[in-house]
């Protein structure tokens, strides 16, 4: 039986996705009602993180907990992965202990080359490259406050981090268009964002032209982990690049704004925009709790309809 990796957007078919978006109607509905569901009973999730997290380790600990199941926590700096153990050695054990993992970590090649040893499904929490399960909690919030994101505009503001090549590959799956913008210097890699082609965004030099009429605007921090040394440079580069009140009026009168947090008031978004009537960074922000149960129990126990 060939297992199934969620390690970047494009892994997944349309077809899968709006599955998962039934799902999470669904899940999210029952949490919200109180009623008991527990597909995962006896199931492991074992969360790895190399980098560390509020969202992501409270979204999947609290979602398998609601599911049934057990998760367990492994830090590196706490476990052999972090005195030298081949990733290759690590996934063989892990894997066999567990029935599900989820891995926060620095190159995408990490994650491959731990899925690629692994005896069960591997979700990609995070990496330098790609961040899955932030747009599929993204995206599904777009379509529960608007509808279809099909044919929409979402207009990125700044770095052109893991955030944004995962929008850029939800847009192919989607087909939705992306509006990128960022400083000279920081401009959208092809092959780093693992784009087919390029139909689906367009790059802008400024911020206000990207933003024109997008039904989305969405940003992240200048600074993303890792690139901590190069913060100082960054806050120069990126002055032009903050998300205000004047971008928002220029987008479609019922934009929404989202950010995947934390955020940064005064850097690259107003506090006006982010604690304003137009966002929904909360909603996003518990959205990714009920996307990734329907991940999980997809991933463990294929389509299930009730």
């Amino acid at each position: 039986m060939t297992i199934k990796h969620f390690l970047q957007f494009r892994d997944f078919t349309r077809a899968e996705f709006e599955h998962l978006f039934e799902r999470t109607r669904v899940i999210k509905q029952r949490f919200k009602a109180y009623q008991t569901y527990h597909p995962l009973v006896d199931r492991t999730l074992v969360m790895i993180f190399e980098k560390s997290s509020t969202r992501t380790r409270l979204s999947f600990e609290a979602g398998m907990q609601q599911l049934g199941g057990n998760a367990i926590y492994l830090n590196t700096r706490d476990s052999q992965l972090g005195r030298g153990e081949p990733v290759e050695d690590a996934a063989q054990v892990i894997s066999r202990m567990s029935d599900l993992v989820m891995v926060r970590t620095f190159e995408q090649e990490i994650i491959e080359r731990f899925a690629a040893n692994s005896r069960v499904p591997v979700i990609n929490g995070l990496t330098n490259e790609y961040h899955p399960c932030q747009i599929l909690a993204d995206i599904y919030t777009y379509i529960e406050q608007r509808g279809t994101i099909q044919g929409k505009t979402v207009a990125w503001i700044g770095d052109s981090n893991n955030v944004c090549n995962t929008w850029l590959q939800a847009a192919e799956v989607f087909d939705f268009n992306v509006h990128v913008s960022t400083p000279p210097g920081y401009e959208v890699e092809h092959e780093r964002a693992g784009l087919f082609g390029a139909n689906n965004y367009e790059e802008f030099a400024d911020p206000m032209d990207a933003a024109r009429g997008a039904d989305l605007v969405t940003t992240d921090v200048w600074t993303s982990m890792g690139f901590e040394a190069e913060n100082e440079e960054r806050m120069k580069d990126f002055a032009d690049w903050q998300v205000d009140a004047d971008m928002m009026r220029v987008a479609a009168k019922d934009a929404l704004f989202m950010h995947c947090l934390p955020a940064h008031r005064g850097e690259e978004v107003a506090a006006a925009v982010i604690d304003g009537p137009q966002s929904v960074v909360w909603d996003e922000a518990e959205n990714r709790l009920h996307v990734q149960k329907a991940l999980m129990e997809y991933l463990l126990l294929g389509k299930v309809d009730n």
